[in-house]
């Protein structure tokens, strides 16, 4: 129940309270009135039409008129719900003031401050990480490229070699944190600028089909392909290739051995959906909403032996929101997980 409705209500029963208190007054009145003057008492016929021609016509006005009045005085109320529904992150819009200085106009004010501090701390962030990820880079190449030379060198003992792999790797894994760090903060700031033209989709997902092919190959698992047909999207095929290959990566690591990967694109009113869908540990239903928060990796993950930081779906899912598009992903322990892109049609499909 709303409180508009409630505060109607309590209103009507006010209302109705104070009629019949009226009532017995009146009552009580005409009754020590006919007493005194000795007459038949007809006290109750009178308080009664008192009370059917006056009070009941009273109460329904003041219920339709404090309805009204409550209908007005809570519309800036239902205004800022709205408003303040928006709100997010990437979006830290000012709420609307009605400037009369009254409690909802302070309340706006101060959730108004409230989102200004959150939007100076959340460009703070986004400064560090774009500064931070951009100063690392320097030494991480360098370091790359010392180490690289270093395994060039026939001389290198069998141990030195293996150690200067494994730290090749580290190295290699850093700066693939670095570079997601990087998109995604110069993303949050709108530094990333796509250019959409007509792709097909379809020859995107057949290229797709034949890295997670290559990729599976090392762990036994089987990649299939069960429909592609031609669609085209308005995109930049250099990132959705990057989401299609991102999300090929995460369904050979979660994988089990042995276990399967089935990819789909077809045509789904006026989207082109794409579905993968991988055996594996799956995700827990309470941990399904923060697959896409940067760095969450559901706890089966950290006992894994698949490697990762947590950045790969974040990625995708600023990929498809960026063409308009929707991600979902549906899961539970030990089944299959399937995740749904859908990314609006260039030209239905007829």
């Amino acid at each position: 129940m709303t409180i508009r409705t409630r505060m109607t209500l309590w209103y009507a029963g006010v209302l109705l309270l104070s009629v019949l208190a009226i009532a017995a007054l009146s009552l009580k009145e005409l009754h020590e009135e006919r007493n005194a003057t000795e007459e038949p008492s007809d006290s109750l016929d009178d308080v009664v039409g008192l009370v059917s021609g006056i009070g009941i016509p009273a109460i329904l006005i003041s219920i339709v008129g404090g309805w009204w009045l409550m209908r007005r005085a809570f519309a800036p109320i239902a205004e800022l719900i709205r408003a303040a529904e928006g709100v997010h992150a990437r979006n830290m819009a000012q709420l609307p003031r009605t400037h009369n200085h009254d409690e909802l106009d302070r309340l706006a004010e101060v959730l108004n401050a409230m989102t200004a501090r959150l939007n100076d701390s959340f460009t703070r962030i986004r400064d560090f990480t774009l500064h931070a990820s951009h100063e690392l880079k320097t030494p991480l190449t360098v370091l790359c490229g010392e180490t690289e030379t270093e395994l060039r060198d026939d001389s290198l003992g069998p141990v030195a070699r293996e150690r200067a792999i494994s730290r090749l790797d580290e190295l290699s894994r850093l700066a693939r944190i670095v570079d997601g760090l990087t998109l995604l903060a110069k993303a949050d700031a709108g530094l990333v600028p796509l250019v959409l033209v007509p792709v097909s989709l379809a020859d995107l997902v057949r290229d797709c089909f034949a890295d997670a092919q290559m990729l599976a190959r090392a762990s036994g698992l089987s990649v299939e392909l069960l429909a592609c047909e031609e669609l085209r999207v308005r995109g930049e095929a250099h990132r959705l290739r990057q989401l299609l290959l991102n999300l090929a990566d995460n369904a050979v690591k979660h994988n089990q051995p042995g276990g399967s990967i089935c990819m789909a694109l077809r045509q789904a009113d006026d989207w082109a959906e794409f579905t993968i869908a991988n055996t594996g540990p799956g995700i827990p239903s309470e941990s399904l909403h923060r697959v896409f928060d940067r760095f969450f990796r559901a706890d089966f993950a950290h006992t894994a032996d698949a490697e990762g930081c947590g950045l790969g779906l974040s990625i995708a899912q600023w990929i498809v929101l960026a063409h308009q598009g929707t991600i979902a992903i549906d899961s539970a322990p030990s089944q299959m997980t399937t995740v749904t892109v859908r990314l609006p049609l260039d030209a239905p499909k007829v």
